[in-house]
């Protein structure tokens, strides 16, 4: 395995935990699945969440480079984004963030708390992009215009999803197959969001590496399972590609999207019902956006028999509470 820089932003290895009375819950005559959790909504970077492992990566290549800011993309309640600006003033670092006014139909507090308020008080200079914009074409007349101002920016795509950054949750796998031995715990199957795609795509090469024999369960919540699947095995043939290695196998590329409702960012019956559920089972908050969706695919795949009362689950927790206060008229 190949030693790539890294600076360090989050609080490792995360918690690997068992959910017994969401498990009881979700029991049919009286079995259910053994259901576990990996926290990495505790990796502590700015509230936590998936992209303080990528940001480790991505952050180191920036500095090395000799960036003296960094510029990326996202909605407005990007938890990549809120993510981002800290990574940035951690290290001293200007931060841009290109925000796209994407989900349509919230309130007023979608737009003036959760995430898109910790991005202020992080400091992140905000340049919102209606949605009919070109976000990618704007982010590349940012990046030359900015070269030009003599800034060196250092461009970050949209959820850290790049080889790169997908390489850090590879890391994340390996580190969840020593926790699991450690506890003599079998893992069948791992539930995840897959939005942009690089959590997924690093979980599989993760998996591919270690022989383990689960299947991976993305829960899109944004796109179809044809166009999420295509993402997901791109981003994996480029971690092998920076990696130098060739590839023996290829895990499946499983993609539900049968919880995505009305589009990205729009709550479900089915969200608001798994996110309660796990608050009122176990204490944990997932978030409207992705890791509630991800928890009502789960709960899908338990009550149709998907996953097997002899099996062993784990749900990837990625984040996303700061998320939660943008929604508030949905609870």
């Amino acid at each position: 395995m190949t030693q790539r820089d890294k600076v360090r932003l989050a609080i490792l290895p995360t918690p690997f935990e068992p959910l017994p009375r969401l498990s009881q819950a979700l029991s049919r005559n009286g079995r259910a699945p053994a259901i576990w959790i990996k926290r990495d909504d505790c990796t502590g970077l700015a509230g936590g969440g998936n992209k303080a492992r990528k940001l480790e990566y991505l952050v180191a290549d920036a500095v090395k480079g000799g960036a003296d800011m960094l510029v990326t993309m996202g909605a407005l309640q990007s938890n990549h984004a809120r993510q981002t600006a800290a990574a940035a003033a951690r290290h001293g670092l200007g931060c841009l963030l290109l925000l796209t006014d994407s989900v349509a139909d919230r309130g007023e507090t979608y737009r003036t708390n959760g995430n898109w308020l910790l991005h202020r008080i992080l400091g992140a200079e905000i340049r919102v992009l209606a949605a009919s914009e070109d976000s990618a074409a704007i982010a590349a007349e940012t990046m030359t215009d900015l070269t030009a101002q003599g800034r060196r920016p250092y461009f970050i795509p949209i959820g850290g999803s790049n080889g790169l950054g997908s390489l850090a949750y590879r890391d994340a796998l390996l580190e969840l197959a020593a926790q699991a031995k450690d506890e003599g715990r079998r893992i069948d199957h791992i539930v995840l969001p897959t939005g942009s795609g690089g959590t997924h795509a690093g979980i599989l090469a993760g998996v591919e590496e270690a022989g383990l024999p689960c299947r991976v369960h993305g829960i899109s919540v944004s796109r179809s399972s044809e166009q999420a699947q295509a993402i997901v095995s791109g981003l994996v043939q480029d971690i092998f590609a920076l990696e130098g290695r060739q590839r023996d196998t290829m895990a499946a590329v499983e993609v539900d999207d049968s919880q995505v409702g009305p589009g990205y960012g729009q709550p479900t019956a089915a969200m608001i019902e798994a996110l309660e559920l796990v608050a009122r089972t176990e204490g944990i908050l997932l978030d409207p956006v992705y890791t509630g969706k991800a928890m009502a695919g789960l709960v899908s795949l338990v009550r149709i028999g998907a996953i097997a009362p002899d099996e062993t689950v784990v749900f990837w927790h990625t984040g996303g509470l700061p998320g939660l206060f943008a929604y508030p008229e949905v609870f």
